[in-house]
């Protein structure tokens, strides 16, 4: 397989052919971007190096709208047509000037250009670049194996089985005399989406057999290192979920790992801890295909005893729910990313964790906290045990 350039020093040139616009690329630095293109199979004459990083862009955008044509209206998703506009890829736009062309990608997001160029425009390049990298990566392994990139194996079918419990944000009534009501049982379930905006929904089922829910949130040490894809961990599970596949069924793209990666070089913590209580946000990979839309790294546990062992405070379940949200809503903002549903496995109740007991309270008392102040959310914890999602219903109903 050709060697890849660095997210990094795509970001880099991307940033300059932005400025410059599409016929000052010949001025830009470029050798990421002909790497790139060169890999994709579009640029093998020095006389196709500018028609080939242009027709690499034109690809990547295509992919951030999910392969369809991206046209300039709301059809169309609008991370890739703030893009498409921000680059000049749009056929009638390709000569505007680059104030121009970042005036009609803030238009896309209805803020003003200032706002955009601080805010939204940085993650435009970033998500471009990752597509990049994506469109060169499965082009030069159908080159290399003939063989289509897949996803990943089937999704399950979607249950119909009804929740197995829906509690709401706050307690419960009690009925006359004080007793508590009867709690229905617990059903067991592989799948299926959270409860309406406002509630929480426990179900017993895998946290990467989740579908239509638009984030899921994995539990990770405090060096952001994903567990094995062999672990029987929700970081594992969502690790191997996640990942590109070829045809053979090999792994092709190591999604989550790699975007965390690109993340801990980007703010200097590789191999440096970050505050318990950090979440950062991928990519979904092969879990789109779900109708996943993102996943929330939670950096909870803190290794110890040479890393045999991890601590995790109560406290800082709380946390990390308010901090999930509220990049959550920042995203759904930022990104036009149409958010309203998360789902949480029992964070901090693993290897030397905490007592699921205790992760069951603080985590429902931090999820109903959110859902008050903002009720438009709905909410879906997940556990592999029927014992657990029974201590869950319990922690619901607790006054």
């Amino acid at each position: 397989m050709c060697s890849l350039p660095s997210h990094e020093s795509l970001v880099a040139e991307l940033r300059e052919v932005r400025r410059r616009g599409l016929p000052g690329l010949r001025h830009c630095a470029r050798d990421a971007l002909r790497e790139a293109a060169t890999a994709a199979g579009l640029c093998t004459e020095p006389d196709d190096e500018q028609t080939g990083i242009e027709e690499l862009l034109g690809a990547a955008v295509r992919r951030l709208a999910g392969g369809h044509p991206v046209r300039d209206d709301d059809s169309s998703d609008p991370l890739a047509r703030a893009a498409a506009h921000s680059f000049g890829l749009f056929a009638a736009r390709r000569g505007v000037p680059g104030t121009d062309r970042r005036k009609a990608a803030a238009a896309v997001y209805g803020v003003t250009t200032e706002r955009f160029r601080k805010s939204q425009e940085h993650d435009v390049v970033a998500e471009l670049a990752a597509a990049v990298l994506a469109v060169a990566r499965e082009s030069d392994l159908r080159q290399q194996t003939g063989a289509a990139v897949e996803l990943t194996t089937p999704a399950p079918p979607v249950h119909t089985a009804p929740p197995a419990h829906t509690a709401p944000p706050s307690p419960p009534a009690r009925p006359a005399g004080g007793l508590p009501a009867r709690r229905p049982a617990v059903r067991p379930v592989t799948a299926g989406a959270a409860a309406p905006a406002g509630r929480i929904t426990v179900r017993v089922c895998p946290i990467e057999e989740v579908r239509d829910v638009d984030i899921l949130v994995s539990s990770e040490n405090t060096y952001l290192e994903m567990s094995k894809t062999f672990r029987p961990t929700v970081s594992g599970a969502l690790r191997r979920a996640a990942a590109l596949r070829d045809g053979s069924g090999e792994i092709v793209d190591d999604v989550l790992s790699r975007e965390l990666g690109v993340w801990l070089r980007t703010h200097g913590r590789s191999g440096r801890p970050v505050r318990p209580g950090t979440v950062i946000a991928t990519s979904s990979g092969a879990l789109a295909a779900q109708g996943v839309r993102r996943v929330h790294h939670a950096a909870i546990a803190t290794p110890v005893g040479g890393g045999d062992r991890y601590h995790v405070s109560p406290a800082v379940l709380a946390e990390v729910v308010r901090t999930s949200f509220e990049l959550a809503r920042h995203e759904s903002e930022f990104l036009s990313l149409p958010m309203s549903s998360i789902c949480f496995p029992l964070l901090g109740a693993g290897r030397g964790g905490l007592p699921v007991e205790t992760v069951a309270r603080r985590l429902l008392e931090a999820i109903r906290a959110e859902l008050r102040r903002d009720p438009s959310w709905s909410v879906l914890v997940v556990t592999l045990e029927e014992g657990h999602a029974r201590l869950l219903t319990a922690a619901s109903s607790a006054p």
